[in-house]
C-alpha cells in the first residue's frame, strides 16, 4: 500500500468515526425525542412504507456502484466512467420510481399513500446521488462525506423535533428522508460540485456495468430481504401498531451494534484479504476480532436487556412499555450481527463469497418459516424470535464453515463471556428482586452496578491474559495513527 492511499485511509476512517459518533448521539437524542411526542402507529406506517422502499431500491442501484469502484479498464478514464455511470442510474431509478408511485397510487391510501410516495421521491432523489458519492469513495476521500452525514443528522433533527412539537405525526418522520435528499443534493452537486452531471453512452462500457451489476444483484437483494421482509410481514399480517413497536425495537436495540460493529468491520474485511496467505496469523486475527466483539456484545446485550423495564420507562414512557420483549430479544440480534458480518469479510478475503450467499439464502427461508410459525403466536417478540433464530443459524453455518481457513476454539470464543453473561444477570436482577418496588432510576442504577461488578469480575478473573492480547494491540495502532506525520524537508 502506498503511503498516500494509507494516509487517506487513516483519514478517512478518522473523519467516518468522528461524524458517526456525533451523529449517533444526536440521532439517539432524536429517537427519544420523537418516541415521547408521536403515536406508535405513525412509526409503523413510516416503518412499513421504508421497508418496501429500501427493498426494492436494488432495482434502482443494479449493482452498478461496485462496477464503478472496480478497477477495470472500462472505467479508467473516471470521467467519461461517471457520466455513463449517471446516465445509466437515472434511467434505472427513474423507473424504478414510476413503478412504485403507480404502485402507490393504485394499492395503497392514506398515510400509508402518502409515505410511500414520499419517500419514493426522497430515494429517487438521493441516489441521483450516488454517482458523486462513489468518486470520492474512489479517491479514498470521505471528508465531505462524513460531514454531509453529521449536517443531515443535525438538519433532519432539527426539522423532526420541531414539526412534532407542533403537532405534525408523520411528516416530522418523512422530513429525515426529504433533509438527506436535500443534504445530499447541495453537497454533491450544488455547493463547490465533486462532479457536474453529463450524460454519455459507450456500448462497451454499459456493456460492462450491466454484466457486472446483474452478478450483484442477487447478492444485494438478498441482503435487503435479509433486512426488511420481517418489517413487512410485521406490517401485513400484525399491523400498523405493532410494527410501530416492532421498529422501535429494532431501532433502539441496534445502537450498541451501530458502536461495535462499525470500527471492528471496518478493519476487519482488509485485515483478513492481508493475512489470508498465512494461516496461523489469519486465524489469530479472526480470533481476536470476534473474541472482541463477542464479549463487548455480551457485556452491552446483557446490560441494556436487564435495564430495558426501567430504560424505556424513564426515556421513551410508558406507552412503549408492549414492546419490552420484542426489544430484548432484538439485542440478540443485536449481538450476533456484528460476528456474522466478520465471518463474511473472512469467505470474501479468501475469495469465497458464494458461500456467504448460500448462507444467506438458507437464513431467508428459516426467517420466512419462523415467522409465520411464531409470528403468529407471540406477535413481534415471535418476529424478534424468527429473526435471532436466523442470526444464530447464520453464524453457526459460517462458523462451521470457517474452520477450512483459520483455526479456533469455540469453546474458548463464547464460553467466558457466557458465565459471565449469567452471573450478571443473576446478580443484577436477584437482587433487586429483594428489594420493594424501587424507583426506576434506582434499580436500573443498582442494577448496572451488580451486572458490571460481576461480569466485570468474571472476564478478568479467567480472561486476563486473553483481554490483554485483544486491547493492547489496538491501543498501539490507535497511538500510532495519532502521532501527526513526520514531513520530509
Amino acid at each position: 500500500m502506498s503511503k498516500d492511499l494509507a494516509r487517506r485511509s487513516t483519514v478517512a476512517v478518522a473523519w467516518n468515526m468522528a461524524s458517526g459518533m456525533s451523529g449517533l448521539v444526536v440521532l439517539f437524542a432524536r429517537s427519544i425525542i420523537l418516541a415521547r411526542l408521536l403515536p406508535v402507529e405513525t412509526f409503523g406506517v413510516y416503518a412499513g412504507a421504508s421497508a418496501l422502499v429500501v427493498l426494492t431500491s436494488v432495482f434502482a442501484t443494479f449493482g452498478m456502484g461496485g462496477a464503478f469502484l472496480h478497477r477495470a479498464a472500462e472505467t479508467e478514464d473516471e470521467n467519461r466512467a461517471a457520466s455513463i455511470h449517471f446516465t445509466l442510474k437515472l434511467m434505472f431509478t427513474a423507473a424504478w420510481a414510476v413503478v412504485l408511485i403507480a404502485f402507490a397510487l393504485l394499492r395503497t391510501t392514506g398515510d400509508q399513500q402518502t409515505a410511500l410516495i414520499v419517500i419514493t421521491l426522497a430515494t429517487a432523489g438521493l441516489e441521483i446521488t450516488q454517482t458523486p458519492r462513489l468518486i470520492l469513495v474512489r479517491r479514498v476521500v470521505h471528508r465531505r462525506l462524513a460531514l454531509l452525514q453529521f449536517a443531515d443528522a443535525l438538519l433532519s433533527t432539527a426539522l423532526a423535533v420541531g414539526l412534532a412539537l407542533m403537532g405534525v405525526t408523520l411528516w416530522a418522520l418523512l422530513a429525515t428522508d426529504l433533509s438527506l435528499m436535500f443534504v445530499s443534493i447541495v453537497g454533491l452537486f450544488i455547493w463547490r460540485p465533486v462532479w457536474r452531471p453529463w450524460f454519455s453512452w459507450n456500448r462497451e462500457v454499459v456493456r460492462y456495468y450491466l454484466s457486472f451489476g446483474s452478478r450483484n444483484f442477487g447478492a444485494g437483494a438478498l441482503l435487503l430481504a435479509l433486512d426488511r421482509v420481517d418489517d413487512l410481514w410485521t406490517l401485513r399480517y400484525l399491523g400498523d401498531t405493532a410494527l410501530g413497536y416492532y421498529s422501535r425495537a429494532y431501532t433502539f436495540a441496534t445502537y450498541p451494534r451501530r458502536i461495535l460493529a462499525g470500527p471492528v468491520n471496518q478493519v476487519a474485511g482488509g485485515t483478513y484479504a492481508e493475512l489470508k496467505g498465512e494461516r496461523k496469523r489469519l486465524s489469530q486475527a479472526f480470533f481476536r476480532t470476534n473474541a472482541l466483539l463477542v464479549r463487548s456484545g455480551f457485556f452491552l446485550a446483557g446490560l441494556l436487556a436487564l435495564i430495558a423495564p426501567e430504560l424505556i420507562a424513564i426515556l421513551l414512557g410508558d406507552k412503549w412499555l408492549p414492546m419490552l420483549q420484542a426489544f430484548r430479544l432484538m439485542l440478540v440480534y443485536t449481538l450476533l450481527d456484528p460476528i456474522k458480518m466478520t465471518v463474511a469479510d473472512l469467505f470474501v478475503a479468501v475469495g469465497r463469497p458464494e458461500l456467504v450467499f448460500r448462507v444467506r439464502l438458507l437464513q431467508l427461508g428459516v426467517m420466512v418459516v419462523g415467522l409465520f410459525a411464531l409470528g403468529t403466536r407471540f406477535n413481534i417478540a415471535g418476529v424478534a424470535l424468527a429473526v435471532d433464530t436466523m442470526v444464530v443459524v447464520g453464524i453457526t453455518v459460517l462458523l462451521w464453515q470457517a474452520r477450512q481457513y483459520v483455526d479456533f476454539s469455540a469453546r474458548r470464543l463464547f464460553a467466558v463471556p457466557m458465565l459471565a453473561l449469567v452471573l450478571g444477570l443473576a446478580a443484577g436482577a436477584g437482587v433487586v428482586a429483594l428489594l420493594t418496588t424501587p424507583a426506576p432510576w434506582l434499580s436500573a442504577t443498582l442494577k448496572t452496578v451488580l451486572f458490571v461488578l460481576a461480569y466485570g469480575g468474571v472476564l478478568a478473573l479467567l480472561e486476563r491474559q486473553t483481554l490483554t492480547a485483544m486491547v493492547l494491540p489496538a491501543v498501539r495502532q490507535l497511538l500510532r495513527r495519532r502521532r501527526p506525520p513526520v514531513e520530509k524537508a
